[in-house]
């Protein structure tokens, strides 16, 4: 006897908010760079990961803070909050996985073949693979209960090379991309970076 998998008008509500959420927000971030170049106050997140990949940043008045966070699938996430007050990255990737019904896995790229120019960057990272230097690194303790002011990590310069970041937020007050490439490829599968010890 054949069993049909019958899919409740609930799930596919849920399902097509969150794809029609992620399509928004990844839509404004792509309609922002390729109308003009430049972007204001520009926030990507609430859409699981994504990923951010460059050969080399440098950015000034660095400061890394413990964050919790809500990712694609879960409402809380250990991760690093970096802030920077300006940056400058060497060829810029970020890309978004996401599996589109009747269609399959999708991959959505955004690139920079020049320079990208930052003011007031925050991002909130699971994962960072890269070369790094500083500059004047600082590390503070506080006595408070409050974990995201307990301790931080100061540098009045960052540099970071060969960099894979997996990220769930990035905000940035001004954002400007020279030549930036817009493009979308289907392919087999999402991106399936692994996090040390956690086995996901």
């Amino acid at each position: 006897m054949e069993k049909k998998i019958v899919v409740g008008k609930t799930m596919k509500k849920k399902f097509m908010i969150a794809l029609l959420t992620g399509f928004l927000a990844f839509g404004g971030l792509i309609a922002g760079f390729g109308f003009t170049g430049t972007a204001f106050a520009l926030p990507l997140g609430g859409i699981g990961d994504f990923y951010v990949e460059f050969d080399e940043l440098n950015g000034t008045d660095f400061q890394l803070l413990p964050h919790v966070g809500e990712t694609g699938t879960s409402d809380a996430e250990p991760m690093v909050r970096n802030k920077m007050d300006k940056v400058v990255i060497t060829n810029l990737h970020i890309y978004k996985d996401l599996e589109l019904p009747g269609i399959g896995w999708v991959r959505f790229h955004v690139r920079s073949t020049g320079p990208t120019n930052i003011t007031g960057l925050i991002h909130d990272a699971r994962l960072i693979e890269a070369d790094l230097s500083f500059d004047n690194l600082e590390i503070e303790e506080k006595n408070t209960t409050e974990f995201s002011q307990n301790w931080s990590q100061n540098a009045s310069t960052i540099n970071i090379k060969d960099a894979k970041i997996v990220t769930d937020y990035l905000f940035q007050t001004v954002v400007s991309l020279d030549g930036a490439k817009i493009s979308a490829e289907r392919i087999e599968g999402p991106d399936m970076t692994t996090f040390p010890g956690s086995g996901k």
